[in-house]
């Protein structure tokens, strides 16, 4: 009985028993790559509201204001005015909007335009002074 403790603390050690003293190295984990990296709070908001501007039939507007939500940011606002226009072979609209966030309400002014088929690119969205 007495031997059968001194026996068994050596196998729990590791130290009696080769190969269970070096770690296998050839696993890797955590090495998940994303495809892209997820966007900034600055970039989701801004193609939540690019995505709001483009979907609204211009014809039924009139002077509605509509509003946006970003749920992944949290913020939130209500675009003022769209107006659209054509330039060159691109159709624009642009507009005015608010952002409300956790760090404040702000004003904002942008433009987005169809570039392809279907395919809006906001090419401006600035803080308005």
């Amino acid at each position: 009985m007495i031997l059968a403790p001194v026996c068994l603390s050596g196998c729990f050690g590791g130290g009696m028993m080769p190969g269970l003293d070096s770690a296998d190295r050839s696993l890797t984990t955590s090495s998940v790559t994303s495809a892209s990296p997820a966007p900034t709070e600055k970039e989701s908001d801004e193609i939540t509201v690019r995505n709001a501007v483009s979907s609204v039939d211009m014809s039924k507007m009139g002077t509605a204001s509509i509003p946006w939500a970003n749920a992944s940011t949290g913020s939130a606002g209500v675009i003022s005015s769209i107006t659209e226009e054509a330039e060159g072979d691109y159709a624009c609209r642009t507009f005015m909007t608010t952002r409300h966030s956790y760090r404040g309400i702000s004003n904002f002014s942008g433009k987005a335009c169809l570039v392809g088929e279907g395919e809006w690119r906001l090419v401006s969205f600035k803080e308005a002074g």
